[in-house]
């Protein structure tokens, strides 16, 4: 498709320039001719000038410049323009091929992005749709149904409704990231606050699985949106969460470097392989089994939605673990 478009916005770039090139050619080729026209009038009346002043009152013959010469002079400048216009059509058909490639390419990764979005959505939608769909025809291939069974199966699809709640609200959360500009909606804040709130959202969960969670470091303040920072920490301490082992505690740290404000996140958790280090921050991609909820509850966006918050607020993250002794997540921010 894009091959097809990217020569046909190839030749539209051709069609402009060469009309653009033609109509100068003719310009050029009439101005040339009128001068040739010029000259041999100037030469003309120079000529019966000379012959008036040798040959007094007697007429001087008539002057008459070879129509030969004068025609071989335009045959020479049609076809000078002539190679100057397949010159420019050539370069311009490359230069436009080029050009064309350029222009195309930020639709065509959008696009394969967004075919890659929706593949993976359908791939993730199908898992819990497919649960349920089993269980009502397991329910209705039933001769003898009760109400305990009619329970079970209820509960059973709350649970999956929720699982496609929990990831369409991901996924609205990640375009609505995603069609974020500019930063008009940035104000100062002050970093420990943010901190603060974060862990108090996120704390029943880490009692829930013995996880406890310490916090230390220096005060600063960012540019940024109050709101998306206490949700990209929440993010990270989630994921912090479920990767770590009951009992375990993660540190949260900050720190003021040269240019910015770090802010640390240490678990003691399976840690990460390198393998999957580069694509942690890839949508529904997941590190510990690929396209698999049986051990840990999610679906591989939350990353892919932190990284999108700290881009806009023109941060960086990064990421160091090792196999069965954590990670450590460094978000750096640009300080107010």
């Amino acid at each position: 498709m894009f091959k097809n478009a990217r020569l046909k916005l190839t030749a539209w770039y051709l069609v402009i320039i060469m009309a653009v090139s033609l109509a100068l050619s003719i310009f050029i080729y009439k101005v040339q001719v009128r001068e040739i026209e010029r000259l041999e009038f100037a030469l003309r009346v120079r000529q019966e000038r000379q012959f008036e002043q040798f040959l007094g009152n007697r007429l001087p013959p008539p002057f008459v410049l070879d129509p030969d010469v004068l025609e071989d002079a335009r045959q020479r400048i049609i076809v000078l323009l002539a190679v100057v216009n397949g010159g420019i059509f050539v370069v311009a058909g490359g230069l436009g091929y080029f050009l064309a490639g350029r222009t195309l390419k930020p639709i065509q990764v959008m696009l394969d992005e967004q075919n890659r979005f929706i593949s993976d959505a359908s791939h993730e939608l199908k898992t819990p749709l497919t649960s349920l769909k089993s269980a009502f025809e397991v329910y209705l291939r039933n001769k003898k149904p009760n109400l305990t069974k009619a329970k079970t199966l209820v509960e059973e699809s709350l649970l999956e409704t929720n699982k496609l709640q929990q990831l369409a609200e991901s996924l609205l959360l990640l375009a609505q990231y995603k069609k974020i500009n500019g930063n008009s909606e940035f104000k100062k804040v002050e970093i420990e606050s943010v901190i603060s709130e974060s862990i108090g959202r996120i704390k029943a969960k880490a009692i829930k699985s013995n996880i406890k969670i310490k916090e230390n470091g220096n005060n600063f303040e960012v540019l940024g949106d109050r709101d998306r920072l206490v949700d990209l920490l929440i993010i990270l301490l989630d994921n912090a969460i479920k990767y770590s082992k009951k009992g375990d505690s993660i540190a949260v740290s900050t720190a003021t470097i040269e240019g910015g404000g770090q802010i640390k996140i240490k678990d003691m958790g399976v840690g990460i392989s390198e393998e999957d280090l580069p694509y942690i921050f890839d949508r529904f991609y997941r590190a510990d089994v690929s396209r698999s909820k049986t051990q840990i509850d999610g679906y591989g966006l939350g990353l892919a939605i932190a990284k999108e918050i700290i881009t806009h607020h023109k941060g960086k993250i990064e990421v160091v673990s090792e196999i069965g002794k954590g990670s450590i997540f460094t978000v750096t921010l640009p300080l107010a």
